[in-house]
């Protein structure tokens, strides 16, 4: 199933359907081999209408929200709906100006531009995920600044100014909470349209589970409440984030159907990553609840 097919039959507005064919019509993409092919599909009527509506209207977006709300995969999404190349900048301690906008390098004889990832981005139109947009240093805030103004000109310093391509957009990603991240100012955020990214519902994560495994109905919903209930258990700080990995159940699911077994597969994809025995313990405990040890491969998926 294809993203637009999805997002009719999730219920996304035709008209928002009709402007990204409108915008891909009239903006042809220049770096084809960027754009991403679609691993995961998101699930949320009001989110996708939301950041569609805000790409359409010429906005950056700032997706907020904790770990497993899918704004990555979000992000993905967009650039392939869109038909632009992505570019996914990690805005990490040590990521500076120059690893941004580009650093001087010697070609041919002569000193170039080596061009950094929000160059490139907007230069060829594409959509640029500025990831973990809060832990970033003033340093490289400030190249984000100037990315994210509406003026869309990029000032480097002895190459002149690049004009950003009207299709480019930015994206921030951020999660409150981790060792490293801080408040962003207002003036950052006043340059982003913000979508609070939603806890994922039973529903739409039986819709995943549905669509990337061969799980049998009952293990849907059994996995679906697993996930469901340790995730709750984070959002009430009795056990840390690091557990709350959809794509680690879904690997973790993965291992089972080649024959690894069911709690050596849920220890690597889920319960291993959190370092702290009690916590293990917990989740654990949570898995006991809705699967018993005798439980096979061929219990899980369909024939």
């Amino acid at each position: 199933m294809n993203l637009f097919e999805s997002l009719r039959q999730q219920g996304v507005d035709p008209q928002l359907l009709d402007g990204i064919t409108q915008f891909r019509n009239t903006y042809l993409p220049e770096a084809d081999d960027r754009i991403p092919e679609v691993r995961f599909t998101y699930y949320g009527k009001e989110v996708w209408e939301k950041a569609i509506a805000g790409i359409l209207g010429g906005n950056h977006l700032l997706l907020s929200g904790p770990k497993a709300t899918g704004k990555n995969v979000l992000s993905e999404n967009l650039a392939t709906l869109f038909g632009r190349p992505l570019w996914t900048i990690s805005l990490n301690v040590n990521t500076d100006a120059a690893s941004l906008i580009g650093s001087d390098t010697f070609k041919g004889g002569e000193v170039t531009l080596k061009k950094g990832p929000v160059y490139a981005c907007g230069e060829a139109g594409g959509f640029g995920v500025f990831d973990e947009i809060n832990m970033a240093k003033n340093e490289a805030l400030s190249v984000v600044h100037s990315a994210l103004d509406y003026r869309r000109i990029l000032d480097v310093s002895g190459y002149g100014k690049l004009k950003l391509h009207p299709a480019t957009r930015f994206i921030g990603t951020m999660n409150h909470g981790y060792i490293g991240t801080r408040d962003l100012n207002e003036a950052l955020v006043s340059r982003f349209m913000v979508i609070h990214m939603p806890t994922i519902t039973k529903e739409n994560l039986e819709l995943i589970l549905k669509e990337k495994t061969r799980l049998n109905d009952e293990y849907i919903q059994r996995f679906s409440q697993f996930f469901l209930d340790i995730e709750k258990k984070s959002l009430n700080a009795e056990i840390s984030s690091k557990a709350i990995d959809l794509r680690g159940l879904l690997n973790a699911i993965g291992l089972m159907e080649v024959g690894l077994p069911m709690v050596s597969a849920m220890e690597m994809g889920i319960m291993d990553k959190t370092f702290d025995s009690y916590e293990k313990e917990l989740v654990m405990d949570v898995y006991a609840t809705l699967f018993s040890k005798s439980l096979t491969a061929q219990d899980l998926f369909h024939a």
